[in-house]
């Protein structure tokens, strides 16, 4: 089966996740190209300098410092480059000068013959002539027990509610945001895993769960999970009073 990655070179998480994820790939697929988006780690399209003020005005001096850290560490050590790990394993690096949704950049993937596309952490949504571009069509992953938690920075809200449980999402790409079948759900006890630690597990957790839906959408006849939009919640990018209410309940970034 033939797949086609989209992401975004973050140094956060993904370059050693997406280096799992390829080496453990069942034989019967491969990934045939990567299209890469701009690094937007809270998923929204913001300059350098509106991505700095942000996460220091919202998060505080120490998770501000300690994000430096890891975006230069991302620009230096070649082991959280996505890119690095794309080369590593040959993967080809697909160039789209305009929206991946144009038609300039549709035809460019369709030249891929792509089976199923792979959506992890890309952070733009789909329109339906992407999402019907490959046969078996398009997966995203989502730190998350969907319908519960749709949208930005799951992990940080399941702590700052006191969820006990919560895990990760495999779906079909729909035209809602988080809102297609589910195909894989895992779950995780949160225990008192600080925000870090929560996301790293839930990261891994996440490539395994895709590794799972690779073979179910390869082999066919699996059952869905319903993603109840009855029973939804939504949540968008934390205010400041929502960060200092976490840190009031002894909740912790690393």
């Amino acid at each position: 089966m033939r797949i086609i990655l989209v992401t975004q070179d973050s140094p956060f998480y993904l370059a050693e996740n997406i280096d799992y994820f390829i080496r453990n790939l069942p034989g019967h697929s491969g990934i045939v190209g990567c299209v890469l988006l701009t690094a937007s780690p809270f998923g929204r399209k913001e300059t350098t300098f509106e991505k700095v003020k942000r996460t220091y005005c919202v998060f505080g001096l120490r998770f501000f410092l300690r994000s430096a850290a890891g975006f230069l560490a991302g620009k230096i050590l070649p082991s959280r480059s996505v890119v690095h790990a794309l080369r590593k394993h040959r993967v080809p690096i697909i160039e789209l000068k305009k929206s991946i949704n144009s038609r300039a950049s549709l035809e460019i993937i369709r030249r891929y013959s792509p089976d199923l596309i792979i959506s992890i952490q890309a952070n733009t949504l789909f329109k339906k002539s992407l999402m019907d571009l490959p046969a078996r069509g398009c997966l995203n992953v989502h730190t998350a027990l969907l319908p519960k938690y749709r949208g930005l920075m799951p992990t940080f809200w399941v702590l700052k509610n006191d969820e006990q449980v919560t895990g990760v999402s495999v779906f079909f790409i729909d035209e809602g945001i988080d809102s297609g079948p589910i195909l894989v759900q895992k779950r995780i006890g949160v225990e008192n895993r600080s925000l870090d630690q929560l996301i790293r597990e839930t990261k891994k957790l996440g490539m395994d769960a895709l590794l799972e839906a690779v073979n179910l959408t390869e082999r066919g006849g699996y059952d869905l999970i319903e993603n109840d939009d009855s029973q939804q919640t939504y949540f968008s990018f934390p205010t400041r009073q929502d960060v200092q209410e976490f840190l009031a309940k002894g909740k912790k970034f690393f």
